[in-house]
């Protein structure tokens, strides 16, 4: 499945949050790709951040990367640079941007 979410980055703290992603920590990747994941890109347009990420079922990937401690560090440390965060929690499931159009 294809998911889409909508975050937003503090325009204070934009490029911290682009140099964090360029160290992102193996074991987050190994633990995102191991939940099910198979791509996840992030688009910035501003202070705007969009997701597009493929998995086998995203309920299924929040809910084994919920709990996981790596998991849990790096999102304390995304809610620092954003206004809008990323929901892991079951909630979060229902989060995926509506489709308008697709080729």
């Amino acid at each position: 499945m294809k998911i889409a979410l909508h975050t937003k980055v503090r325009e204070d703290r934009i490029e911290e949050y682009e140099s964090a992603h360029r160290e992102v920590p193996v074991e987050l990747t190994d633990a995102i790709r191991a939940a099910g994941a198979t791509s996840w890109t992030i688009f910035r347009s501003g202070t705007d951040l969009f997701h597009v990420l493929e998995c086998e079922d995203y309920a299924k990937l929040l809910a084994e990367l919920e709990a996981l401690p790596v998991n849990i560090a790096w999102q304390a440390r995304m809610a620092e640079l954003l206004d809008i965060v990323h929901d892991y929690s079951t909630d979060g499931a229902a989060a995926g941007l509506p489709v308008v159009w697709e080729l």
